[in-house]
């Protein structure tokens, strides 16, 4: 996949020919590329089925057990750490984000149908064993291949402004996300008295919208890269508006109804996908532009920033969540949890600017250096 404009990213390991996309070389896989992509696939799909399988049930469950809504955002919050330690190894492709979405959508259904049918223990045992089996598969199929550590440095790649701001904006999305866990599940049950297997369907409305638009907005993020940073900012405030409309939040004085939660879950799961998708080749564009070099090692920290931002937001998300739900209600908490969204997505669109504004100045400083030169060296006329 291309990763900026003008520049191409690295092969996968295990392709054929000089670094880059297959844009000028062939566009089939070879076998040890199929296999890498395979393995990512299966994680996405595992890790993503393990942490949406809890929402439509275990709120509840804690609930009955005695835990507060903070301990219960606390667990989500301490898996989505974990899950860290599983995607550190991957980058977030448009392509794999698929089975994401997959994992998010197969997650909520199936979890409230094992629980309803089968009891508590039952949905943990199912998914146990289907994620011990990806184990052996993994470890079969994963090629071998040397990669030379890099000259630069996680924290350089940190502290550059604009991917400084752009990991703001993972966090602020990631926390989006972990602050449903917790939450939704719970305001679904007491505002609509829907029994759980229903409950995991109306998770259905945001995770089938995201792994639907995420191959999409890839594709454009690739086709025409300029169209990123207005995803990155147009996608922040679509998605602080959704979660003000969640409740909706009271001052609006609209209605909670059923059908206008879910059209909003949708409508917040497209918006989600065109936000998260351009991050990645944005901070790979911006790590290239200032000197990393083309390869393993800055696909590595790039995608070990993006994994340890979005653990942050998900841990950060359901914590804090669970906090709020219990305090001030699910409206007021979601429409908190929509200033963050906003308030990344402004940050990023000011930058944006500022950064535009910057590169016509340079372009007319060198402009003008040009036709003082040429002056320079223009005879003086009698």
């Amino acid at each position: 996949m291309d990763a900026s404009g003008d520049c191409e990213g690295p092969r996968l390991p295990g392709g054929d020919g000089p670094p880059g996309g297959t844009r000028e070389t062939s566009r089939q896989l070879s076998r040890e590329q199929l296999f890498v992509l395979i393995s990512a696939a299966s994680i996405n799909l595992g890790s993503m089925m393990c942490y949406s399988i809890l929402g439509p049930f275990f709120p509840k469950e804690a609930e009955k057990k005695g835990a507060s809504n903070t301990v219960t955002g606390m667990i989500f919050g301490c898996y989505a750490l974990f899950d860290l330690l599983a995607s550190l190894v991957f980058g977030k492709y448009g392509s794999l984000e698929i089975f994401s979405g997959l994992g998010l959508v197969l997650g909520p259904p199936l979890g409230g149908f094992l629980y309803q049918s089968f009891g508590y223990e039952v949905p943990f045992i199912f998914l146990g064993c289907i994620v011990l089996l990806m184990v052996p598969l993994n470890m079969y199929i994963l090629p071998n291949y040397d990669s030379d550590p890099g000259e630069h440095s996680f924290w350089k790649l940190i502290t550059l402004p604009k991917i400084a701001l752009i990991a703001f904006v993972i966090n602020s999305l990631s926390s989006c996300f972990g602050f449903l866990d917790p939450t939704l599940s719970l305001f679904v049950l007491e505002k609509f008295n829907l029994p759980a297997g229903y409950v995991g369907l109306v998770f259905l409305g945001l995770a089938l919208s995201y792994s639907i638009s995420s191959p999409l907005f890839g594709l454009l993020s690739d086709k025409i890269p300029h169209l990123r940073k207005w995803f990155l900012v147009l996608g922040n405030i679509i998605t602080a508006g959704c979660y003000m409309l969640l409740g909706p939040i009271p001052v609006l004085h609209i209605q909670s109804q059923l059908w206008l939660l879910v059209l909003i879950l949708v409508l917040n799961g497209v918006s989600a996908g065109m936000s998260i998708i351009p991050t990645f080749p944005e901070i790979l564009s911006c790590a290239y532009e200032n000197g990393f070099e083309e390869g393993l090692s800055t696909l590595g920290l790039v995608s070990g920033l993006f994994s340890a931002m979005w653990s942050v937001g998900a841990f950060i998300g359901p914590t804090l969540g669970g906090f709020l739900y219990e305090k001030i209600g699910f409206e007021w908490a979601a429409a908190v949890q929509g200033l963050w969204a906003l308030t990344s997505g402004l940050a990023m669109g000011l930058f944006y600017l500022w950064e535009h504004a910057q590169r016509r100045r340079s372009k007319l400083q060198n402009i003008l250096g040009t036709e003082e030169e040429q002056t320079a060296l223009l005879p003086d006329e009698i």
